[in-house]
């Protein structure tokens, strides 16, 4: 392989290492010889995602929103495995009470259903980071990767609170990377990925038919992505690898699209 891609030997922590992207992004790390410290909601996912990441992996089953947890979680980490080189924080997704269909009214949409998708996409990101940058700052050394997304780029119909927490997400990596840079030094980067449209379980409902037809909103999808089809969960896994390798030593504060040209195409 060609050392300057390798993330080999790197300590790495994923949140959200029991869902669908997190999980594929960390059993991919792990192939790749990085040290996987998966970050999981719940204590019974842990037997799993450490059977699924090899005998260097450690799991935590923890709230990505008690910071006093992530706090012992880091420095058990720490004392475990020696540092933390990276942070990816995928943890996150869109709280139903948050979308608003088009028979529904926003003025509706209870205010705890917004506050939750704002939690779980934004703060999910912002205290984990908190906590690990710390160990960055000392270090002068480490990279952040986040997780925003296509509606962050256009306020996509429905997703309101989703739009608005991702939207947060690409700001929040903008001006943290060049806080970590400045203040850090050029050794710390932070960067995001925005996934185009990926079919998984929490939108295959509104992607595909259950005779596995597209949607009307599949249909507008694909009208607006010029390769014209959905993603493949594992091709997020290059592009992460990439923005936290050495190949991407002068790249800090982007948000990458990896959506098939969706945010490039006008459709007309």
């Amino acid at each position: 392989m060609n050392d300057l891609y390798s993330i080999e030997g790197k300590v790495a922590v994923i949140t959200g290492a029991a869902g669908v992207l997190g999980g594929s992004i960390a059993r991919h790390f792990a192939s790749q010889g990085a040290i996987v410290a998966a970050l999981v909601h719940r204590q019974e996912q842990v037997p799993a995602v450490l059977e699924s990441l090899g005998p260097k992996a450690v799991a935590y089953a923890c709230n990505v929103l008690d910071t006093d947890a992530l706090e012992v979680i880091a420095a058990d980490i720490v004392a475990r495995l020696g540092r933390v080189d990276i942070l990816v924080n995928v943890a996150g997704g869109n709280v139903p009470g948050a979308t608003i269909m088009p028979d529904a009214h926003f003025h509706d949409m209870k205010i705890e259903d917004w506050q939750k998708v704002l939690d779980l996409n934004l703060n999910g990101t912002v205290y984990p980071t908190k906590v690990f940058a710390r160990y960055f700052a000392e270090q002068k050394e480490g990279c952040i990767l986040n997780i925003s997304s296509m509606a962050a780029y256009d306020a996509l119909s429905r997703v309101a609170g989703y739009g608005a927490a991702k939207s947060g997400v690409s700001n929040f990596t903008r001006w943290l990377a060049a806080e970590m840079a400045v203040k850090y030094g050029e050794k710390i980067r932070v960067n995001a990925l925005a996934p185009g449209f990926f079919i998984g379980k929490q939108n295959r409902s509104a992607l595909l038919n259950p005779d596995g037809s597209l949607t009307e909103r599949s249909l507008k999808v694909m009208a607006k992505t010029p390769m014209r089809r959905f993603g493949d969960i594992s091709e997020l896994n290059g592009a992460a690898q990439f923005l936290c390798s050495a190949a991407a030593s002068f790249i800090t504060g982007v948000v990458l699209p990896v959506d098939g040209g969706f945010s490039s195409f006008s459709g007309v």
